[in-house]
């Protein structure tokens, strides 16, 4: 396995991060940039899996371009973990030592008959909490299981806390649609700037 090899820039106009990871199942590569306008250039393989992405760039405002090529012969899972990963490591460096940021963000958002609650804490510990999501159920050749693990992925490698709750379901494509639209939003309102924040939003005075 090669280690993986970011780059950033950071500043008061830019906030944005590239990170490249190659293993022996997947090459994935990932540009982000926090303060876009929600453009995505995603290719993954997986369509369904690519339109969450688009639709993860377009709520939260963020640019996001998205490269991947896995072993998908043998399934989405080291596809979608390794993107997921990719895309955490990129919002760390892209949001830096968060000086300045809300750091906490929610959504509610309805797809139709789904509902869907997120909420954020830019917290510097991984915590991901999943419950009422469809589990088992495929899209288009995509396994739902793998949203819980491509969120799981993006907490661990973001070190941010993470709940997530499916209140309402039905669609099992609503359901899901709902979850990302929700995280967009909860993550756009945790990255945005506080006016009234000079220094980190912790007493602790560290994230």
């Amino acid at each position: 396995m090669q280690a993986d090899t970011p780059s950033q820039q950071t500043g008061s106009l830019s906030r944005m991060a590239t990170l490249e990871r190659k293993t022996r199942e997947t090459a994935v590569a990932v540009r982000l940039n926090l303060d876009g306008g929600g453009h995505a250039v995603v290719s993954t393989g997986l369509g369904f899996f690519d339109h969450m992405l688009e639709l993860l760039a377009g709520h939260g405002l963020f640019d996001l371009q998205v490269e991947a090529h896995g072993d998908l012969h043998t399934g989405g899972h080291h596809t979608v973990e390794d993107v997921g990963i990719c895309l955490g490591q990129a919002l760390a460096q892209a949001v830096g030592d968060k000086s300045g940021l809300t750091r906490y963000g929610h959504a509610l958002v309805p797809m139709d008959e789904a509902l869907a609650l997120v909420a954020v804490d830019l917290s510097g510990r991984p915590y991901f909490a999943y419950e009422g999501g469809p589990v088992g159920d495929n899209i288009a050749g995509f396994d739902s299981a793998l949203v819980a693990e491509f969120f799981r992925a993006v907490v661990n490698n973001a070190k941010l806390t993470l709940h997530v709750r499916v209140l309402a379901g039905g669609d099992v494509h609503h359901s899901i649609e709902a979850v990302f639209k929700a995280f967009a939003r909860a993550l756009r309102q945790a990255v945005s700037p506080d006016p009234r924040l000079s220094g980190i939003p912790s007493t602790k005075g560290v994230l």
